[in-house]
This record gives structure tokens, C-alpha cells and sequence, in this order.
């Protein structure tokens, strides 16, 4: 199984970039990014905080970083017209030599969408716009021209040049059954937030998705994340109660650690992501938490 990590977008450029040149060194297989245009908030209400931008960081990423893979978490298509991402994804391709991964989602957050003025339509149509875009950017990436006549997006014998170098893959991260049937129909990649337990069960779900719609899903790559914890008593451990979600989150020693991401490998999960989230209130302390993570349970694993 391969090992990527995942900052977040609120973290300095300097920062961003020495934690990609981190996965370079060490051996990580790509380096995830949120598309995002501010922090979320539980209650809908704008936040000040910081939020770079997502397709600019990749790129910029991709011509300082000579590896890793550059993966969008998840470009939502309620606020980026297709042809602009695939445009983007095909852009970060040639700077990256075939390195992009073009994550899209139907879009989530509810704060950007407000305070911006974006349109957070509800489920149903929300998924109906997304259906219109895959389809679209599958295409592009695909065919000399593309004519499209949908509800939310027309196009007419449009063009798409030049193609990516080598294979742009489209991943979905998704578990609503419609989503996953999407997934199946156009995507490369399939990822998903969870614990072992909680990736299996949705696997199983994922399965059947394809199943449906006649795709083997041996044929999709899959992907996974959960917040890492590393303990060392169990008093650190109670004390991280509020902060590991049930079924979001791996707690314990290093050895546990090792043991809960084998659960991964067991599954057939290709990559896991360590986002950087919870590991510090500082440059420096998660700079230190992702080190120790690294030399007392990744590297056994990779």
C-alpha cells in the first residue's frame, strides 16, 4: 500500500511546499490538496481563516516537487466549470509530466458556497449537475470534440487540446449509492474517509455499485484516509476521546498503528493519506508529529 500525505490549505506556502519536498525524500507516493475557498464552519457562517488556493498550489507544486503525484481533494463542480477543470487538471499534466489526479466532487460546503455566491442546490439536483460534468470531462480527456446537451452545461463540437500526458485519472470520493453508480461509470479512482471497519463496509457497497453497472471494481483504484493518533499512554489516549471521530479516526501505540493500517492492505486500499489536521497547533510541532509518524509506523508499512 502507498503513503501520501494531505496539509491543509490553511498552512503557509513555506510550509506546503516542505511538506511536499517531505514526501519527496521519504518515499510518499503523492501529495493531496483540498479545493476549498475557507475553512468550513458546522453552522454555514463565513470564515476569515486562510484557504490557498487548490489548482494553483498543485501546480506550483508539481514544477518545484520532481515526483509525487498531485491530487485535488475534491474540486467541487458547483463552483468550477468542467472544461476550466479539466483544463486546470491538464495544465498541472504537462507542467508535472503526467503526474495530476483530478478529484471532483458535487460540492459540500455550505459557508463558500454562501458567502461567494455559489449555487448549493439540494441532493438531488446537486448530483444531477455532477453527472453532467464527469460525463463531460471524461469525455474531453477522451475524444477530438465534444457536443453536450444537458440541463446545466451545453457544449458544441468543442474541442480539448492538448490531451494530458499519458492518463489524467478521475477520482470520486463518495458513499451515497447514485455517487458510487457515477463512480463506477467514469472514474478511475474511488476514495473514501474511514477506519478499517468503515472502509469495508462501504467497499462492499462500492462492489455492488459496480456490479450495477457491469464495471469490475478491480479496476478502479482505491484510496483511503482516517486522522492518525499517535499515543504513547493511556491517559493521551482518553484525553483524545473528543477529537477522534468514531469510524474517522486510528488511535494508538505505534505497533496498534501498524496493525490498524494493515487492516487497509487487508482490504486491497492502494493509498492511504495522513492529513495533517490534528497533528499540532504549529509549523514546528506538526513538522515533529509527521517525523515520528513516519519512523515508527509508515516506514514499516512502505
Amino acid at each position: 500500500m502507498h503513503f501520501s500525505l494531505w496539509p491543509s490549505y490553511d498552512r503557509s506556502w513555506d510550509e506546503t511546499l516542505a511538506r511536499a519536498r517531505f514526501a519527496e525524500a521519504n518515499g510518499y507516493h503523492s501529495f493531496w490538496y483540498a479545493d476549498h475557498l475557507m475553512p468550513h464552519t458546522a453552522d454555514g457562517t463565513p470564515d476569515p481563516g486562510d484557504a490557498l488556493e487548490c489548482w494553483t498550489v498543485l501546480s506550483a507544486i508539481g514544477a518545484l516537487v520532481p515526483r509525487v503525484r498531485l491530487v485535488s481533494m475534491v474540486s467541487p463542480v458547483t463552483i468550477h466549470h468542467p472544461v476550466l477543470l479539466a483544463k486546470r487538471a491538464t495544465t498541472v499534466s504537462h507542467i508535472a509530466g503526467g503526474r495530476a489526479v483530478l478529484g471532483l466532487g458535487a460540492g459540500w460546503q455550505e459557508n463558500e458556497h454562501t458567502a461567494y455566491g455559489f449555487e448549493l442546490a439540494a441532493p438531488k439536483p446537486r448530483v444531477d449537475r455532477f453527472a453532467e460534468a464527469i460525463e463531460i470531462i471524461h469525455r474531453l480527456l477522451r475524444e477530438d470534440a465534444v457536443s453536450f446537451a444537458g440541463r446545466y452545461y451545453q457544449l458544441a463540437d468543442a474541442p480539448f487540446a492538448p490531451k494530458p500526458i499519458g492518463t489524467l485519472p478521475l477520482l470520486v470520493g463518495t458513499g451515497s449509492p447514485r455517487m458510487l453508480r457515477l463512480t463506477a461509470r467514469f472514474a478511475d479512482e474511488w476514495n473514501t474517509w474511514g477506519d478499517p471497519t468503515t472502509v469495508g463496509e462501504r467497499t462492499t457497497a462500492f462492489r455492488a455499485a459496480c456490479e450495477s453497472v457491469g464495471r469490475d471494481p478491480d479496476s478502479i483504484r482505491r484510496s483511503a484516509q482516517a486522522l492518525v493518533f499517535l499515543v504513547k499512554t493511556d491517559a493521551e489516549r482518553e484525553a483524545l476521546a473528543p477529537f477522534a471521530a468514531s469510524g474517522r479516526a486510528l488511535v494508538g501505540s505505534a505497533d496498534e498503528l501498524v496493525q490498524l493500517l494493515g487492516g487497509y492492505i487487508d482490504l486491497g486500499v492502494h493509498e492511504f493519506a495522513i492529513p495533517d489536521f490534528t497533528l499540532g497547533a504549529t509549523t514546528e510541532a506538526r513538522a515533529d508529529a509527521l517525523a515520528a509518524l513516519h519512523d515508527q509506523v509508515f516506514s514499516q508499512l512502505m
